[in-house]
């Protein structure tokens, strides 16, 4: 997921893909013509996408396109708009109502995508197409998420890199536009670009970091091939990369840092309060307000208050309880010395959850995960933690990144939460075994609904409880922390982006209520000032699951089984809350009139 955040707008277009589905059958296309007709335009649109994003087809394990980037240009984006105009037209045309259930759920979320893909582009958020927290400025991270295993795979990155100058002005050219319509970031955001451009400034090509994927070749490459990649890597990354971020490095110090906004939220941008109650929806999948968000987000906020209050007694603690917070954040025992000490303890962490996920999931995935450092150029920059895909073809693991940067910010404490949420149960778990239902379509298997996708993660936190992760009050702290850090995002990001809060305002409401440290806190607060909206949907999506827990919970009494539930809620992807609402509630139905038919027998 991250790399579609570091190729500039490409995220802003393309995260929502459609597709087809492999493993639909010749039987249905012949036995029902407008499943053919829906499944012949999801192939078509898939094979659009395939060839407007190459970046995501690598990502996926289709070669096809790996010597070329996006089209960035503005042009190409009003043609990406008229495709999916284009794209309604045709399933319009295709009679719902003679589709089998399946289809139709099929039919209704890729309406659902390519109607939010228009939507979005009429507010042109790829006008800003960089952020701290990645773009062309950091393309180079992109490197990890391609196979290098022949010689074929360097000479498509280095044809690549040939065409960066290009992506390059293309992308100068949406900032350029972005200034002349006033769709711009804020300075306190961009105000830390300028070191990571700077990163890319060097006068020996075997400095850049675009080098280091040339470093250690494969053995399959013989010495002479091998030697020959690395000159022709030199001499690329000098004619073309390097200076092509020397103009960025002007560019963007010069022209557009100077033109970047003062003010905070989305909602100074133009049509911004529409944009940003848009987006609300479009994060939530819900029809709610900015206003009714806030307040759910004050009252979690009370809520976890009050528990986490109770957890500090248990500690016998007796000072207050941001005496606590301080305790917690500055005293020693709660930070491991080195990044390395911090890495082993992420990876110890890591082991001791796959054993406990037996008693909570019948079907587990086949994918395994592996744990990796977040990259030194964004570290100080970037959040605690990110999952990170795998591959479709199965090339690449899922892995989980964590940040090493400033070891004696990141408390043990924090340990567990995080790792339940980013790698099992969490989002490794949920996305392995999504792109495992090759029963769905493809632009279900390989993308889904953010709201399900972090709600799940954050659902996951609590299973930590279930699991026997919390050990002690610190740990229990811990989780009501993370609980409590998404309660915050309801206020702080309605807060900046609708009710006119500054940046200092949220900085400080979030350090009142969670003990994380200063530079995650500061790090949190400008990642949703970039990303608007999206810090939403965790503690919307987790509420949703938990609800339906409860209900199933109350309506199966002793017969509720917990693996049978949580089958049921990750067995059709990533989807919208109404959708899984209707499902779990269908199961519900269904697991009832079973028991009844077996009281009866």
């Amino acid at each position: 997921m991250r790399f579609l955040r570091i190729i500039c707008a490409i995220a802003a277009s393309f995260w929502l893909l459609c597709s087809a589905s492999n493993s639909f059958s010749a039987d249905v296309i012949s036995g029902n013509s407008e499943s053919g007709k829906l499944h012949a335009l999801f192939d078509e649109q898939w094979e659009r996408d395939m060839q407007n994003s190459p970046e995501w087809a690598s990502m996926l394990g289709d070669r096809r396109f790996n010597q070329n980037w996006s089209n960035l240009s503005l042009t190409a984006f009003a043609a990406y708009t008229a495709g999916d105009q284009l794209a309604l037209s045709q399933l319009s045309e295709i009679d719902r109502t003679q589709l089998p259930r399946e289809e139709q759920v099929n039919y209704d979320l890729f309406k659902l995508r390519y109607e939010d893909r228009i939507k979005r582009s009429a507010f042109s958020p790829h006008l800003i197409p960089i952020s701290q927290r990645g773009g062309i400025q950091t393309l180079n991270e992109s490197a990890s998420r391609l196979k290098f295993k022949d010689a074929q795979d360097f000479e498509d990155w280095l044809a690549r890199l040939d065409k960066l100058d290009q992506l390059m002005d293309q992308t100068i050219a949406l900032m350029d536009q972005g200034i002349a319509t006033g769709m711009l970031p804020p300075k306190a955001t961009m105000q830390r670009v300028p070191a990571q451009i700077a990163k890319q400034l060097v006068e020996n090509p075997e400095d850049s970091l675009f080098y280091k994927a040339f470093i250690n070749m494969p053995q399959g490459i013989s010495k002479s091939d091998a030697t020959k990649i690395q000159a022709r890597a030199r001499e690329v990354i000098s004619a073309k990369v390097i200076p092509a971020y020397r103009r960025l490095n002007t560019y963007f110090n010069d022209v557009y840092y100077p033109a970047c906004r003062t003010s905070f939220g989305v909602s100074d941008l133009p049509n911004g309060e529409r944009y940003y109650e848009y987006l609300v929806k479009r994060f939530t999948t819900t029809d709610m307000t900015p206003d009714e968000v806030h307040q759910i987000g004050l009252d979690e906020v009370k809520r976890i208050r009050n528990e986490m209050e109770s957890a500090i007694s248990e500690t016998e603690f007796t000072g207050s309880f941001d005496e606590f917070v301080h305790f917690l954040r500055t005293d020693p025992q709660f930070y491991y010395d080195t990044p390395e000490a911090l890495f082993e303890g992420y990876l110890a962490m890591s082991k001791r959850l796959d054993p406990m996920l037996v008693n909570l999931f019948g079907r587990l995935p086949r994918m395994p995960y592996g744990l990796k450092k977040i990259p030194d150029v964004s570290a100080p920059d970037t959040t605690t933690a990110y999952y990170s895909s795998p591959a479709a073809d199965g090339s690449r693991a899922g892995y989980y990144y964590v940040n090493l940067y400033k070891p004696e910010t990141r408390p043990k404490w924090e340990m567990a939460v995080l790792s339940v949420h980013e790698s099992v149960p969490g989002h490794h778990l949920q996305i392995a075994l999504q792109q495992e239902l090759e029963q769905l379509p493809n632009f279900r298997r390989y993308s889904g609904f953010t709201v399900f996708i972090e709600g799940w993660g954050l659902y996951s936190e609590r299973l930590g409880y279930d699991m026997g992760l919390y050990e002690d009050p610190y740990d229990r702290f811990g989780q009501l922390t993370y609980d409590m850090w998404r309660a915050v995002r309801l206020v702080v990001d309605t807060g900046m982006h609708y009710k006119g809060w500054s940046r200092q305002r949220a900085i400080d409401y979030f350090k009142s209520n969670a003990p994380k440290s200063e530079l995650d806190i500061i790090n949190e607060i400008d990642r949703y000032i970039s990303m608007p909206g999206q810090a939403l949907a965790y503690k919307i999506g987790q509420l949703k699951i938990l609800a339906l827990r409860a209900e199933a919970e109350q309506r199966l009494g002793e017969e509720f089984d917990i693996k049978a539930f949580h089958d049921i809620v990750l067995g059709s992807g990533a989807i919208p809350l109404d959708v899984l609402q209707t499902n779990v509630r269908d199961w519900l139905d269904q697991q009832t009139k079973d028991l009844k038919k077996g009281v009866r027998s």
